[in-house]
C-alpha cells in the first residue's frame, strides 16, 4: 500500500488535473486488485465445492481461471500452495488409517520425477505452457468419465503411477484422475483413501514449491494468494458435502465433464 502511494506521488504534476486522474488511476487499480482477490476466493471456493460433490476436477477447473488472471507462470505455483493446504487438513483427520507401504511405493517414484516436472514447467515457454495444461485438462477428463486406466493392485504400479503422476504434477500443476485410480485399486476404507492419497499429494507439492520459489522467486504475495485460496477451498469442500450433493450424482458428473472440457479447448485455442 506504501509502495503504491509512493508511485502515484511520483507522477503527480502540481496540476490539479494531472492530480486527479493519478487518483484516479490508483482508485481504479486498488478496486481492480480487490475484484481479482474476490473472483480468486469464489472462484476456490467454487471449484472445491464441485470437487467435494463429484468426487473430482476441483484443481483442474481453478487452474485455468488462475491461468487467465495470474498468468501461466504464476498460476500452477499458487495451485501448488493452495492445493498443500487442503491435503494438509486431509491429512491430519486420516492420519491414522494412512496405508504407509503403498505411500511409501507411491512418492518413491513420484518425489524425483515431480522435481524433473517442475523444472520442465519453469524452461518451458509460456504460450506452450498454457497449451498443455489446456490439453492435460482434457485429458484427465476423458480418463475419469470413461475410466480407461484401471489400475492392478501391485508395487510396480504404484512405483510407475506414482512417477507419472509426479512428472505431471510438476509440470502442468495436477493429476488428480490417475493418482486416485492408483489409490481406488486398494483395499482401503474411505478414509484411508483419502488420507493416502492426500499424504502423497501432500509431499509432492511441498517439493514442487520449493522448486518453483527457488526458480521462479514466488515472493511473499504469491505465497499468501495461495494459502487464500486454500483456505477458500477448505470451506468450498464442506459447502459441497453439504449443498450440491442434493443434486442427482449423474446429471452433475456429467455438467463438471463438459464444462472441463470446454475450458481445457478454450486454453488450447485463446491459449
Amino acid at each position: 500500500m506504501e509502495f503504491a502511494i509512493k508511485s502515484v506521488n511520483a507522477v503527480m504534476t502540481p496540476t490539479s488535473d494531472n492530480t486527479g486522474r493519478s487518483l484516479l488511476f490508483y482508485a481504479a487499480e486498488r478496486k481492480v486488485k480487490n475484484l481479482t482477490i474476490i473472483v480468486l476466493f469464489c472462484g476456490g471456493f467454487i471449484a472445491a465445492a464441485i470437487s467435494g460433490a463429484a468426487g473430482f476436477g476441483g484443481a483442474l477447473l481453478l487452474l485455468p481461471l488462475l491461468t487467465k488472471i495470474l498468468g501461466t507462470k504464476l498460476a500452477v505455483p499458487v495451485l501448488t500452495i493452495a492445493q498443500l493446504i487442503g491435503n494438509l487438513s486431509r491429512v491430519y483427520f486420516g492420519f491414522r488409517v494412512i496405508a504407509w507401504r503403498p505411500v511409501g511405493l507411491f512418492l518413491a517414484g513420484a518425489i524425483p520425477l515431480s522435481i524433473l516436472g517442475a523444472l520442465s514447467f519453469v524452461t518451458i515457454p509460456q504460450e506452450i505452457a498454457v497449451k498443455l495444461i489446456g490439453s492435460t485438462v482434457i485429458a484427465f477428463t476423458i480418463v475419469k468419465h470413461y475410466q480407461i486406466i484401471k489400475w492392478e493392485n501391485s508395487d510396480c504400479a504404484m512405483l510407475l503411477g506414482g512417477g507419472l503422476v509426479g512428472f505431471l504434477s510438476g509440470l502442468v500443476g495436477s493429476a488428480g484422475p490417475i493418482g486416485a485410480a492408483l489409490f481406488l485399486a486398494l483395499p482401503l476404507s474411505p478414509v484411508a483413501y483419502i488420507a493416502s492419497e492426500a499424504v502423497t499429494a501432500l509431499a509432492m507439492h511441498i517439493v514442487k514449491t520449493m522448486i518453483y520459489q527457488k526458480f521462479l522467486d514466488l515472493g511473499l504475495e504469491a505465497l499468501m494468494l495461495g494459502l487464500f485460496i486454500g483456505a477458500a477451498m477448505i470451506a468450498g469442500t464442506w459447502a459441497g458435502k453439504k449443498v450440491i450433493e442434493k443434486m442427482p450424482r449423474e446429471t452433475f458428473i456429467k455438467f463438471v465433464t463438459v464444462l472441463l472440457v470446454a475450458v481445457g479447448i478454450e486454453l488450447i485455442i485463446g491459449g
